[in-house]
C-alpha cells in the first residue's frame, strides 16, 4: 500500500495566519476562546472556534471530556465536536485536511478561524503533515487487533521492541493502540516507524519544531504544577457530581462499544468503563483517573516546550492571562 502524502495547503493560509490556541489539559484554552469571542462579538468581528481535541469529537463523550457547555457551543460556531460515533475512528491526518478545510471555507465566510486545543498529534499533522507515514490499512489493522486480543497487547509490545526497539521503548506494553499503530507501520513500509519519523524532524515531536508562517501560536503553560494538578482534581470531582458515571453507563449499553475504541480509551472513560466491568473499585478508579490526567498534561506541556518561537502566557497570572488575550485580540484585529 502506497504512501497517500499529506500536502498542507499553506498557499491559502498564508496571507491570513490562522490564531491556534494550546496548552496542557485544564490550563484555561476554552476560557480564552470564550472571552475572544466575545471580544470579537463587541467589535463587529464574528469567529469560529474549530476543536482540536480527540475526545470532544465523539457523540455521548461530554462530561467527562470537557466539552464546551450548550450555552457555549451556541455563542459561537464550534467545528468537529460530535461529529462522529464512539464506535468510529478519528485520525491526525483526518484533523489536519478538516481543520484546514475548516480555515478556507470560515475565511470565505468572511469569518476568522480560531483553532483551540491540546491534542498534539492533531498539532503535528495540521502544522508540518504526516506525509512519512503511510494511511491505515484496514486488513492489517483488523489481523494486528485480533493478534492482540489473543495473546495480549504485552506480547505485541514485545514483537515491536524486535523490529521497532525505539518505538517501542517509548510505548507502554498496554498502549494497544500506539503499538497496533507501530506494527501496522513497519508492516505496510518494511521500515521502523522511529526511522520513518527520523527523516521528517518537522514531524517529531520531540524535535525542537518551528511554528509555520501561516499559524500563530499562543500556547497557555501554568508555571505551578502543583495547582494545575488541584484544578484538575476538583474538576474531575465536578464531572463526577454532574453525572459521569451515568454517561459512561450509558455508553457501556451500546453493544458495539469496547474498551479497545479510540473513544473508550480517552483519559477518564478508560478508567471509568474499568470500575464499571468491576477491574477496579472507585477509588482505584478515581486515583487512576486523576494520574492519567496529570500524565497527558506532562506530555502535552513536553510536546509544546519543543516548539520554538511559541508565545506563552501563563493562565494562573491574571496579568498573564490578559496579556494572552490581549495577544489574541491584537491578532483578530489585524484580520
Amino acid at each position: 500500500m502506497q504512501t497517500e502524502p499529506y500536502i498542507q495547503p499553506m498557499h491559502a493560509l498564508e496571507a491570513n495566519p490562522v490564531l491556534c490556541i494550546v496548552g496542557p489539559t485544564g490550563a484555561g484554552k476554552t476560557q480564552l476562546a470564550m472571552l475572544l469571542a466575545e471580544h470579537a462579538q463587541s467589535v463587529g468581528l464574528s469567529i469560529e472556534l474549530i476543536s482540536m481535541d480527540s475526545a470532544l469529537v465523539y457523540r455521548g463523550l461530554d462530561i467527562g471530556s470537557a466539552k464546551p457547555t450548550k450555552t457555549e457551543q451556541a455563542f459561537v460556531a464550534h467545528h468537529l465536536i460530535d461529529i462522529l460515533e464512539p464506535t468510529e475512528v478519528y485520525s491526525a491526518a483526518r484533523f489536519a485536511k478538516d481543520a484546514s478545510r475548516l480555515c478556507i471555507e470560515i475565511r470565505s465566510r468572511g469569518n476568522i478561524p480560531i483553532v483551540v486545543g491540546g491534542t498534539m498529534l492533531y498539532w503535528r499533522a495540521w502544522a508540518y503533515g504526516l506525509s512519512s507515514l503511510p494511511p491505515a490499512h484496514p486488513e492489517i489493522r483488523a489481523r494486528l487487533d485480533e493478534e492482540g486480543k489473543t495473546i495480549g497487547w504485552p506480547a505485541m509490545h514485545t514483537k515491536l521492541g524486535i523490529v521497532d526497539p525505539e518505538t517501542a521503548a517509548r510505548l507502554k506494553p498496554n498502549d494497544s493502540q500506539r503499538v497496533q499503530r507501530a506494527l501496522e507501520v513497519f508492516e505496510i513500509t518494511g521500515k521502523p516507524m522511529s526511522s520513518l519519523l527520523a527523516d521528517s524532524p518537522s514531524e517529531d515531536g520531540r524535535e525542537g519544531s518551528s511554528i509555520p508562517s501561516w499559524i500563530h501560536l499562543v500556547s497557555l503553560e501554568p508555571s505551578d504544577r502543583a495547582r494545575l494538578h488541584t484544578n484538575l482534581e476538583k474538576r474531575f470531582d465536578e464531572m463526577l457530581a454532574a453525572g459521569f458515571m451515568d454517561e459512561v453507563k450509558a455508553l457501556r449499553s451500546n453493544a458495539d462499544l469496547h474498551a479497545d475504541l479510540p473513544a473508550i480509551r480517552s483519559v477518564g472513560y478508560r478508567q471509568a468503563w474499568e470500575f464499571l466491568n468491576n477491574q477496579i473499585d472507585f477509588d482505584q478508579m478515581r486515583y487512576k483517573a486523576l494520574a492519567a490526567t496529570r500524565q497527558l498534561g506532562k506530555r502535552q506541556l513536553t510536546w509544546l516546550r519543543a516548539i520554538s518561537g511559541r508565545k506563552t502566557f501563563d493562565p494562573f497570572s491574571p496579568e498573564d492571562f490578559q496579556a494572552a488575550l490581549d495577544y489574541c485580540k491584537s491578532k483578530l484585529d489585524q484580520k
